[in-house]
């Protein structure tokens, strides 16, 4: 039947905000400021009405009286419109909101990494996550932007002489998580059979949404996912900064999950080519299948460097959940070195520094993260890391890799400084694995990444792709055709992908959004500051508390912050809502129009 794996094996506070102006007059909206093409939204709960998160869980046992909590959590007058309040109902939390005169209640945790979104931005009927940029619909608890595979439960609303009451489900309480309802698969099939209605490459999170989004519309065909991995889905950004955890601690979704949802996954499957014509995917081992609707989600590979000594051991690019705990077990007391100062190969420094002995780090130019995040802040960075015992050795390229018994004990930069190692690890970028493409007939560019448009369609009909192999038009900056690799987008582009298979045209309209971690600070990112020719910087650089707006032709392209939550999610909002943020506004220091005054 549907959902067989491959393996016979299963793989097992209050904070003030408000709204900005002229929002109290939008109604629920998407972060875009237009009907959000990622959800029906059903009107808030009105008082007196109800909004009950028995609605719309999965599976809908009959409920007792004594599987609900119900509490009085606050007089009516106490929240005013715009504002949000986390609230006790004994057995567990809920976010309470009143927006437009009604009040409707949520989960209080975000499903991706559990941030509290009473910190959040609460803007035209969602509020997004404070950490990670995630949008909920505040009257169904539905995920309206991404990064995450769940939404919220909703709980029942009543105001009863003025006293503002939750009746809420104890378990949902506790779970602070609801799936969307999924069907299933109506076909009898066996996993040997050589058709597939979809067919996914890759499990990442373009393929797990794709597949998860179609079956939560109602598609009963089936579904296949394909990756070269041994794993189930898990959670890759990780990796970098917790090099100990296992795939089964990072995994999005288990085997049982995706069995009862008829989500087959192929692990170890490797695609060698594509008939577009014959619409047939071809695997390594020979096995061939046939398609109807094809999505190519293959992500990124490790881009090669040029050096002697290929065949020293202990020398990784970061690709699974293996590597990073090689990595933490060979460094354990000894000297790691990083090549490269992309975020990946940051992080792993970061996160070697309590460790290892020594812990180095290679770079081609002169300040990491300069590209992205600037000179400024770049410094600002690498002076966190120096103070972390981390030696830099930039403007240096390495030139060999030297081993004792065929395990590496030395590095070679072509500065001829050699640096004692015992693991090393590869960070110096990545390109679209999409090789198996070449005879296919969909179209690449020079590089290797697959141009589609707003709706995420090939040149091919029936072939859609998304995640790091694309390059699509961002509404954001004119329909300027970029490629970003980040987890959100690849989120984004799986929903979107869905949607259109099945004849439900969406165009992808999002805000780009990334963070990264080390030494226990975060930096959130939102927008698309590529070409940027100024930063402005608010806040202090040496306490690492600020927020730097990426700059281009006197307007905002982009912002990231430190310690200034929720200002990136903020930001995000108005970036969505398609106003212009000028460099002037930001100039003066004075955010009070960004800093919210309203929750509680």
């Amino acid at each position: 039947m549907g959902g067989c794996l491959s393996k016979p094996k299963p793989v097992e506070v209050k904070v003030e905000l408000t709204l900005l102006d002229k929002e109290r007059e939008a109604d629920a909206m998407s972060p875009n400021g237009k009907a959000s093409p990622f959800s029906e939204c059903r009107p808030n709960g009105a008082l007196g009405h109800c909004s009950d998160d028995d609605t719309s869980a999965t599976f809908r046992p009959s409920h007792k009286p004594r599987d609900y909590v119900e509490a009085t959590v606050c007089h009516v007058k106490d929240l005013e419109n715009g504002q949000m309040r986390e609230v006790d109902l004994g057995t567990g939390r809920a976010l309470l909101i009143k927006e437009h005169g009604e009040f409707s209640a949520i989960g209080h945790k975000c499903p991706h990494y559990g941030a509290p979104l009473v910190k959040g931005v609460l803007s035209k009927g969602h509020v997004r996550c404070p950490w990670h940029g995630a949008c909920f619909n505040i009257a169904t608890g539905d995920i309206e932007d991404y990064p995450g595979l769940d939404s919220l439960p909703t709980f029942q609303v009543r105001v009863e002489k003025d006293r503002v009451i939750i009746r809420a489900n104890k378990q949902a309480l506790q779970t602070q998580r609801r799936t969307k309802a999924m069907s299933k698969c109506s076909a009898v099939i066996n996993s040997s059979t050589g058709f597939s209605h979809v067919l996914i490459i890759g499990a990442g999170p373009t393929g797990l949404v794709c597949a998860e989004t179609l079956r939560q519309e109602g598609f009963t065909d089936r579904i296949v996912m394909c990756t070269t991995d041994t794993h189930l889905p898990y959670d890759r950004p990780k990796l970098s900064k917790s090099l100990e955890s296992t795939a089964e601690q990072l995994r999005l979704r288990s085997a049982e999950f995706l069995q009862t949802h008829d989500i087959e996954l192929f692990t170890e499957k490797e695609v060698v080519s594509v008939d577009v014509k014959t619409k047939t995917v071809t695997f390594q081992d020979g096995f061939k299948m046939e398609y109807r609707k094809l999505l190519i989600a293959t992500g990124s590979k490790a881009k090669p460097l040029n050096y002697k000594g290929k065949d020293v051991e202990n020398v990784f690019h970061l690709r699974n959940p293996e590597d990073a705990n090689s990595i933490a077990r060979l460094a354990s007391n000894k000297n790691a070195v990083i090549v490269g100062t992309s975020f990946i190969g940051m992080e792993v420094a970061a996160a070697l520094t309590d460790k290892a002995h020594s812990v180095s780090v290679i770079g081609i130019e002169a300040v990491p993260f300069r590209k992205v995040l600037g000179e400024k802040v770049g410094k600002a960075m690498m002076k966190l890391f120096e103070t972390n015992r981390v030696k830099f050795y930039m403007l240096n390229e390495v030139s060999e890799m030297r081993g004792h018994h065929g395990q590496l004990k030395e590095v070679v930069l072509k500065s001829g400084k050699v640096l004692r190692a015992d693991v090393c690890v590869i960070g110096a970028g990545s390109g679209p694995a999409t090789a198996f493409l070449k005879q296919s007939g969909v179209h690449m560019d020079s590089k290797g990444f697959i141009p589609v448009n707003k709706m995420l369609q090939t040149n091919m009909e029936g072939v859609f792709a998304g995640g790091d192999v694309v390059t699509f038009p961002l509404s954001l900056r004119n329909n300027k055709k970029v490629n970003i690799p980040h987890w959100q987008m690849a989120h984004v582009h799986g929903r979107v992908a869905a949607l259109n298979m099945i004849g439900k045209p969406t165009e992808v309209k999002t805000v780009p959004y990334f963070w990264t971690a080390m030494f226990g600070k975060s930096i959130r990112y939102a927008g698309y500051g590529d070409g940027f020719d100024d930063v402005v910087i608010q806040g202090d650089l040496d306490d690492l508390k600020f927020v730097a707006f990426y700059t281009k032709s006197e307007e905002v392209v982009a912002v990231a912050s430190m310690n200034y939550d929720p200002i990136v999610s903020r930001v995000a909002e108005v970036f969505g809502s398609g106003k212009t943020i000028k460099k002037r506004d930001v100039e003066t220091g004075d955010m009070s129009w960004l800093i919210d005054k309203g929750s509680q």
